[in-house]
């Protein structure tokens, strides 16, 4: 390591120690949740399980609560819920990483953990370079950059980022996202035998890509990988306008089911599906951990989208991660439940049979709480409409005769207007809902649907009140977390 490098990350943990304080004086501070210890937290990196334990690498600017030369941050776990935030893993003090350590992903290989990740580099004037770095550890922790292994290879701007890498019968095999001299986003594919000498096999989807059309610009975060006997790309387009109740973040992140031929270099799939519906959810990474299990983080927040209005910025912190979520490919659609090891989290058990909802708000003792889970079961179909209402801050509302699941937050930039995302649902079986201080993740039908937000409701409001008209009956069951 050179010396600007322990320079900066002398600086990170000095600016670590001066607002602890204030950070954690937050009321929004989430209590379950990753999250930067100062700063901006955002795309989750280099998610692994290397020798029993689960590492967690997230994109961080420790100076700012805005996007800047971004470090790798680095959290570990034995049990994807109790989390120990480790030293800086990667720091932006080489002439290819000068202006951020920008995402990427690990491996296992020859016992140690190797981080493949994207050096950004800017001139003078704001001309962009970028390189595919490589850093190795052996024990987990410390980590030493081993320089370029990927220069920008002919037909792209230099927009070509977020590796994510994995073996196949032999090789090693890298997707990355990126914008074509088109100015259209595309995924990129490469090869190695020893992840140091790529051979750059071209794009696999894209723009202008059967059987897409245009879009978008760019294509950030992608991740290619086998669940369920299909191949599964998950990517975070950029550009792509709203159709409906569709698209209507700035960015999106979903995924498209196919099967990769690697002989021919040939991704054939279907179309494009939103793998969140709520207001915060982007550039999801994934791992397949030692139980057989395909999980995943997101990254709790979206770039470029109001995010000089969250409140949190008073207290020099903002962003976390989604709770790590596990897939399944089912009917091709891609399903994401909480993983189980999160039941550990549950303190305290309520359950309320045969609930008959009505047209006053009803309150249930024990169904309530800054962080809360809380699960809502259909005991028979139900019809007409009801209405879940959060803090008086956050409700989720379902439609029987429209098929609409609706979540509806108080705006965090005019505190007056209400924001509305939805989605189409034939039946509601079941809602899973994980509130904490300041986000609500919700799961519909056991995952077939999510929805993933923050929310700053007055701190000192911890209700939960329910409202039905013509509905069934329910099972509420409510942990206290």
């Amino acid at each position: 390591m050179n010396d600007r490098n322990r320079e900066l990350i002398a600086l990170a943990n000095a600016e670590v120690e001066a607002y602890k304080s204030k950070v954690e004086q937050d009321p929004y501070r989430l209590t379950y949740h990753i999250m930067p210890p100062v700063g901006l937290l955002n795309d989750p990196n280099g998610f692994i399980q290397y020798r029993g334990t689960y590492h967690l690498f997230y994109q961080w600017n420790p100076f700012a609560t805005e996007h800047g030369a971004k470090f790798w941050g680095h959290y570990t776990s034995k049990d994807l819920v109790h989390w120990q935030h480790e030293k800086i893993a990667l720091a932006p003090g080489d002439w290819f990483d000068k202006n951020g350590c920008y995402s990427g992903s690990a491996v296992e290989h020859d016992g140690k953990i190797k981080l493949i990740y994207t050096g950004n580099v800017k001139d003078k004037d704001g001309n962009r370079e970028t390189y595919q770095c490589l850093a190795v550890s052996e024990n987990g922790v410390d980590f030493e950059k081993q320089g370029v292994v990927v220069e920008l290879p002919d037909g792209y701007t230099a927009h070509f980022r977020d590796p994510k890498v994995w073996q196949h019968n032999g090789s090693w095999y890298m997707v990355i996202g990126a914008q074509s001299k088109d100015l259209t986003g595309k995924a990129v594919l490469l090869r190695s035998t020893d992840l140091k000498t790529w051979e750059h096999l071209g794009p696999i989807a894209g723009a202008h890509m059967e059987p897409f059309a245009d879009f978008g610009y760019m294509w950030e975060c992608p991740d290619l990988f086998e669940l369920d006997g299909r191949d599964v790309l998950i990517f975070s387009p950029q550009g792509i306008e709203p159709e409906g109740i569709k698209y209507n973040n700035l960015y999106q992140a979903g995924y498209v089911v196919g099967d990769m031929d690697y002989e021919t270099v040939r991704y054939k799939h279907g179309s494009f599906v939103e793998m969140d519906r709520g207001f915060e959810f982007y550039a999801p990474q994934t791992t397949l951990d030692e139980k057989g299990r395909r999980i995943l983080f997101g990254w709790l927040g979206i770039p470029e989208e109001r995010e000089g209005d969250h409140p949190t910025l008073k207290h020099n912190w903002i962003h976390a991660m989604t709770l790590p979520r596990e897939l399944r490919l089912i009917d091709g659609k891609l399903i994401q439940k909480p993983v189980e090891e999160l039941k550990q989290l549950r303190k305290t058990e309520t359950v309320y049979e045969n609930v008959r909802l009505t047209e006053e708000p009803e309150a249930f003792a024990g169904i309530e709480g800054k962080a809360l889970e809380l699960f809502v079961e259909a005991k028979q179909r139900l019809s007409g409409s009801f209405t879940i209402n959060i803090r008086n801050h956050v409700t989720v509302h379902f439609n029987d005769e429209k098929q609409l699941l609706s979540l509806k937050r108080i705006s965090f930039v005019d505190h007056a207007s209400v924001e509305e995302r939805h989605c189409f649902l034939k039946e509601l079986k079941n809602l899973r809902v994980f509130l904490d201080a300041s986000s609500i993740e919700l799961f519909a039908n056991d995952g077939e649907e999510v929805f993933t937000a923050r929310m700053y409701p007055d701190p000192q409001d911890v209700s939960v009140t329910f409202v039905g008209k013509g509905t069934g009956f329910l099972r509420l069951t409510g942990y206290q977390l």
